[in-house]
């Protein structure tokens, strides 16, 4: 039995969680595949997934392997491309992901850089509001702002990013000048619900306070909460970059910069470490460039 081939089937059968999809994918047959899935079973002496009419699920010893299988398959994938030159010239497709504000604003501009640089890559380009699972989702790189927990991945610091209280200068003209946090509980706070679902606002570095805001405007989205902002409503916080445009037109200025909390850095993370890939490794040195390099984010 061809060991390598076994495995590859085997990662493709929990993938899919069907012989004949894996096959399909594979252009095997069914029957080859679940033929070759048994006689890995068989050499491992352990059952590796579960068979029932209707589903194919990994058991527990299944999903262990299955997570060594997609290690050793990927040293394999990038020895090969290795060998034809892929860690020398960015080929493929490459996929990064970011929040939408910070994606739209600042990393949209670097990717479009890099493809044209790099005319043999296309790029798919994931802005979204969540964490996305880089692995999980095929992300080559992804760009996180905040502190990172410990994951093995590579990460670049790159910037920071400061929580701001911002409000328009006429809304500042019509009701004063917040000089202290607790001075908020006098004015009209406008919440997005999607970033700050605490309505606990920390303050400080070496002396940290908080103040209980009562929002009396919610919105869906960080966007929605800087235009109310900007037309003069109330006050809302984000991040500072989320602001930037705004800032520098003049419709919205910030307030209690004395009193901020210690800044969030800006990583670019991807999972190859060493072993990344041209089109990888290239990408990462642009952005830390260029984001590096905006004012706004440092």
């Amino acid at each position: 039995m061809d060991r390598w081939q076994a495995m590859r089937v085997f990662a493709k059968v929990a993938e899919a969680e069907s012989f004949a999809e894996a096959g399909r994918l594979l252009n095997m047959s069914a029957p080859s595949v679940t033929r070759i899935v048994s006689s890995l079973e068989k050499a491992i002496g352990a059952r590796l997934l579960t068979r029932t009419t209707r589903s194919v699920k990994l058991t527990d010893a299944g999903a262990r392997y299955f997570v060594d299988c997609q290690k050793l398959l990927a040293a394999v994938a990038d020895a090969e491309a290795a060998a034809v030159g892929a860690f020398g010239r960015p080929t493929g497709t490459l996929t990064v992901t970011a929040s939408v504000i910070f994606g739209s604003n600042f990393v949209l501009p670097v990717v479009m850089e890099y493809l044209d640089k790099y005319p043999d890559v296309t790029a798919r380009a994931m802005f979204l509001d969540r964490v996305v699972n880089i692995v999980d989702e095929d992300v080559d790189v992804a760009i996180r702002i905040g502190h990172l927990p410990d994951s093995g991945f590579s990460a670049t610091t790159v910037g920071f990013v400061r929580r701001v209280i911002c409000g328009s200068p006429s809304y500042f003209e019509k009701n004063g000048i917040p000089k202290v946090p607790s001075d908020l509980t006098d004015h009209k706070i406008i919440a997005a619900t999607s970033a700050w679902t605490s309505l606990e606002w920390r303050f400080g570095t070496k002396q940290k306070m908080s103040v209980h805001v009562s929002p009396r405007l919610f919105t869906s989205t960080n966007e929605a909460a800087i235009a109310a902002a900007a037309s003069g409503w109330g006050l809302t916080r984000v991040l500072s970059y989320q602001i930037s445009t705004e800032m520098e037109k003049g419709t919205l200025r910030t307030v209690l910069g004395d009193h901020e909390e210690e800044p969030l850095p800006i990583h670019i993370v991807h999972p190859d470490g060493r072993n990344a890939s041209a089109k990888v490794r290239s990408f990462v040195d642009l952005a830390a460039a260029r984001l590096r390099e905006n004012r706004h984010l440092n």
